[in-house]
């Protein structure tokens, strides 16, 4: 039986994704729960697996398509109805499939082939339907495949040094183009192989001007060139002494076109594709701009504090397995804020014209990686311990580079921070995360003079900048949670006295 895997909806209402890597091909032996392909959505990567045993039938869609969610991305035969799947042909086309010459005599039947046929009675997998396989001696061609094509492949034009010269009246079978000289003994040489002049026509004449190549074809082949917009002088023929076929024009018909010689002047402009991670930020961040009214703070902070604390946890063998960097203590800083200031944990319900606050906090890490901007969350942080919570942020920030953040993961967010000081940025005004009353941006830790106890000496500093939903939180609640923050990095002693 043949089993068609929809593409199914990975994430909260996804529409679609992008096919980035198939682990298969056409002809492959597949089992259950085997990972076939990897997507991207608009949040995150997914690896699919496939849910039966079978032989790959075909892919229904290229890596770097975009599909909608419940669009038919492959299919497989199984062996559930009817024995052992058809086994592939070693040219990978399954056997009893269509010619290319065979195809091109029947365009109906090619375009029947390419609409997906209906699914059999009782087939309900998620993200798949069944359909009976194709009858042995007809195999149905893959919608963007066609059937497969001969060797035969495009060549740049150029002059070939020798020629054959004849009568383009005499032989109505053969094409001329212009070409160098050639000598008798080469038209000689090429009547002898096969190339014979049409009864009553006279010998060749040499000269010193130049003849002509002859393109063997046939008038219904250089009709059908002509139609198809093919030039016969750039194609090799297969059939015989060299002859150009319809299979020969219909191979270079359906070949992709020759990408242009490269120049060596740069790209005026490039058009990237709006799609995935970028696309779904993109979206966010207008929502978030034109939906809550921003207000944003800032404190700068003298981080020495946090910095000697820092120096000593990386020490302790509690922390011997994870990376401890001054963000550890600034995300503890934060929970512990929260835990004062519960409603900066909060979100704006416009339907129910409510204010959620929130008594858990998914604390949500910006992270750039190569795909975009990703905010993964760590669940239930206010729970965790300070060697944990180091665990949960080395782990978050290496899945998120690699992209292989879950879009469960992304999703829950209550409040976020955002470190800009890793690229060298003293502060900016962050935007909010939808569905969340807050962000907090780090900006980057340098020397700079400080006035302590009256004189002047030059500390760790870093610039704090708190935006917040001005519809929840007002400049007060904003103030009160950033000051307490800051007192925390300054003297990490405080997240004791107030945890």
């Amino acid at each position: 039986m043949r089993r068609e895997f929809k593409l199914p909806d990975v994430g909260e209402g996804l529409t679609e994704a992008e096919i980035v890597r198939w682990h298969v091909k056409a002809g492959d032996t597949v089992k259950v729960n085997q990972i076939v392909v990897e997507i991207e959505t608009a949040k995150s990567i997914v690896e699919l697996p496939i849910p039966w045993d079978g032989v790959v039938a075909g892919l229904m869609a290229e890596e770097g398509d975009t599909i909608d969610v419940g669009v038919t991305i492959i299919a497989v035969d199984t062996t559930e109805e009817g024995g052992a799947p058809a086994a592939p042909s070693a040219s990978g086309v399954p056997s009893g499939a269509e010619t290319p010459a065979q195809a091109s005599r029947d365009l109906a039947a090619l375009a029947d082939d390419m609409v997906p046929k209906p699914p059999a009675e009782g087939a309900v997998e998620p993200g798949a339907h069944g359909s009976p396989a194709p009858k042995e001696e007809r195999q149905a061609v893959l919608v963007g495949y066609g059937v497969k094509t001969g060797t035969t492949k495009r060549r740049p034009r150029k002059q070939p040094s020798r020629g054959i010269a004849a009568n383009p009246v005499a032989n109505p079978s053969r094409v001329e183009v212009d070409g160098p000289p050639s000598t008798p003994s080469e038209e000689a040489g090429a009547a002898g192989a096969g190339v014979a002049a049409a009864p009553g026509a006279g010998p060749a004449k040499s000269g010193t001007a130049p003849s002509r190549v002859a393109v063997l074809a046939k008038p219904p082949v250089r009709k059908l060139a002509k139609d198809l917009g093919v030039d016969l002088a750039s194609l090799t023929g297969t059939g015989p002494q060299g002859s150009i076929t319809r299979d020969d024009v219909h191979a270079a018909a359906q070949a992709p076109a020759e990408e242009p010689a490269p120049t060596t002047s740069p790209r005026r402009e490039e058009r990237i594709p709006i799609k995935g991670v970028r696309k779904a930020t993109a979206q966010a961040m207008v929502t978030s701009a034109f939906t809550a009214p921003h207000v944003t703070e800032f404190l700068q902070v003298d981080m020495t504090g946090t910095m000697e604390a820092v120096r000593r946890l990386r020490t302790m063998a509690d922390f011997a397995e994870v990376k401890v960097s001054p963000l550890l203590l600034v995300t503890r800083a934060v929970l512990t804020a929260v835990r004062r200031h519960p409603l900066i944990n909060s979100a704006w319900d416009e339907q129910s014209g409510e204010i959620v606050v929130k008594h858990y906090v998914n604390l949500g890490i910006a992270a750039a990686t190569p795909r975009g901007l990703l905010v993964p969350n760590i669940k239930d942080a206010q729970a965790l311990s300070l060697p944990a919570l180091a665990t949960a942020l080395a782990q978050l920030t290496e899945t998120a580079r690699a992209g292989r953040t879950q879009p469960a993961e992304m999703s829950g967010g209550t409040i976020t921070i955002t470190n800009v000081g890793v690229f060298g940025v003293d502060t900016g005004t962050p935007i909010i995360n939808p569905g969340e009353a807050a962000i907090l941006a780090v900006g980057q830790i340098r020397d700079l003079p400080w006035v302590v106890d009256g004189e002047l000496a030059v500390r760790k500093v870093a610039t704090l900048s708190l935006s917040f939903d001005h519809r929840i939180v007002d400049g007060e609640l904003g103030s009160l949670f950033l000051a307490d923050v800051g007192a925390m990095l300054e003297d990490p002693l405080r997240m004791l006295a107030w945890s």
